[in-house]
């Protein structure tokens, strides 16, 4: 399995809303950047992937599963891009911020903080684990 995170703005898509999809889930599409498309035809079904939601709050909100591999991203009229299909699996208990991201040493080399405007990335298994143990307490 590989883990992976996705961003949305809580305004445009928000966590809850992929909730509300259900078992059915939503399509990932709108993925305009080449190097986050090429993340997305890497996923497979099954990984896991952290739900980012950026602008003012920057956190991480939940996971969530990939239940459909790449296929054309039906918002996409060149045909150029893809998208997945991602459900719910559950919310953190709680939210994982941009600011405590960056203070943990063993996540300075985590895509989300040298890279922050990409909208896919990969999380190693280590920066997974690690993420999932700070949303896990409260």
């Amino acid at each position: 399995m590989n883990y992976w995170l996705v961003k949305t703005e809580p305004g445009t898509f928000a966590w809850q809303e992929l909730v509300e999809r259900g078992a059915k889930g939503e399509p990932w599409d709108g993925v305009r950047n080449h190097q986050a498309a090429n993340f997305l035809r890497a996923m497979a079904d099954g990984d896991e992937v952290f739900v980012y939601h950026s602008g003012k709050t920057r956190e991480i909100v939940g996971i969530a599963r990939v239940i459909r591999t790449h296929f054309p991203d039906p918002t996409d009229d060149s045909g150029r891009f893809v998208a997945v299909q991602l459900r719910a699996l559950k919310p953190l208990n709680k939210p994982v911020t941009l600011t405590a991201i960056k203070a943990d040493p063993q996540l300075q080399d985590l895509l989300l903080v040298r890279h922050s405007r990409l909208s896919v990335m990969p999380v190693g298994e280590l920066h997974w684990g690690v993420i999932q143990a700070m949303g896990q307490s409260r």
